[in-house]
């Protein structure tokens, strides 16, 4: 199979079979900047899903924003805790700092309602547990929000990796930069390590961790890692984080993040006989650019940006109603968890760190 034959409808729903009938109504919990700029407008053009429920802090300043989406029903968290508005949606999105992620999912769980959850599902293993226990106990869908996995060109580069286009992996470069102060301030919950649970490694790192994992459909099994603050306002969490993952075989990976640095990512996947780099993966619009080489040849696409947001509402709208079970589940983020453990023992330590299986 030639080249161009990846590139061709590149954009594909693969995930998609079928034409599901309805929608599935969400709760947003937590209507911080991201959910206000990203998620709001996504599920608003969303083909399976529409908000009827604003779970915020402040409802009465929150008005503006329901007006804007048509949204008759918003609570404070704890009137959602307490059972409030129940019957006015199906399912919950889960945008609340790290540390509260758990609390949220499992209260939506308890009342029967699936749930898509934030990365990661909370600060720690054990918590993360719970909630997937209280998912798989009430019988209800969880999802973590790892959109990277509905972007069309990391979906494209896994199928060069497992149809053997580049041959076998052997080294992974992943990247992922956001300058934090010019976009929450001092004041970020993001900078305190009760509600963050990390810094740059906890928010942007994990996005190659995941993509990596997700690309090889296995685990890492070692980490060695170092990490600075140099920035007074990252005293309490990790400023910059460099990390190496080692992989069952030969393959290796070598990933970067940073909170203070020039916005950019990146992803190259370099094989026994070729190599795969794609373009800004991590920034949420993605621009589709993607170059393979596979031994003398080369070849380069370059698409329409695409919003991974909206992929990603759309993918869990589709498993809700048509009853698949989402490929980045809890489980997807408690493998993560621990691995991010992992690396911040093996920076602590200065040694190279096992990680273990969950298996």
């Amino acid at each position: 199979m030639g080249l161009e034959s990846y590139f061709e409808d590149f954009a594909r729903r693969d995930w998609q079979e079928t034409v599901p009938d309805g929608t599935v109504r969400l709760a947003i919990v937590g209507i911080g900047g991201f959910a206000r700029n990203r998620a709001l407008p996504a599920i608003d053009a969303s083909d399976y899903c529409e908000t009827t429920v604003l779970v915020t802090g402040s409802p009465d300043s929150s008005l503006e924003i329901a007006d804007e989406y048509d949204v008759e029903t918003v609570s404070s968290y704890d009137d959602f805790l307490e059972g409030d508005a129940t019957d006015a949606y199906d399912a919950v999105y889960v945008a609340t700092p790290n540390a509260t992620h758990g609390e949220y999912a499992v209260a939506a769980a308890d009342r029967g309602k699936h749930v898509l959850c934030e990365k990661p599902l909370d600060t720690t293993v054990q918590r993360a547990r719970a909630t997937i226990d209280a998912c798989d106990d009430a019988g209800v869908t969880l999802m973590t929000a790892y959109r990277l996995q509905l972007e069309p060109s990391v979906r494209r580069t896994r199928e060069l990796i497992e149809d053997g286009v580049i041959g076998d992996v052997v080294q992974i470069h992943a990247g992922f930069s956001n300058p934090l102060l010019e976009q929450a301030g001092p004041e970020s919950w993001r900078l305190d390590p009760d509600l963050s649970g990390g810094g740059a490694l906890v928010d942007l790192g994990v996005y190659p961790l995941n993509t990596i994992r997700f690309l090889l459909e296995r685990d890492p099994i070692a980490v060695t890692a170092t990490t600075h603050s140099t920035d007074e306002a990252f005293a309490d969490v990790d400023e910059h984080v460099a990390f190496q993952l080692e992989f069952p075989g030969v393959v290796t990976a070598s990933c970067t993040a940073s909170y203070n640095s020039h916005p950019t990512s990146g992803l190259r996947v370099i094989g026994t006989e070729g190599l795969v780099s794609v373009s800004s993966p991590f920034g949420g619009v993605v621009p589709h650019d993607i170059y393979v080489e596979c031994g003398d040849v080369g070849m380069e696409y370059g698409g329409a940006p695409g919003d991974e947001v909206l992929e990603e509402f759309d993918y869990f709208g589709y498993c809700i109603l048509t009853g698949t079970e989402p490929e980045p589940d809890g489980e997807d983020s408690l493998r993560d968890i621990v691995a991010v453990e992992a690396t911040y023992g093996a920076a602590a330590s200065g040694k190279t760190v096992e990680i273990p299986s969950l298996e």
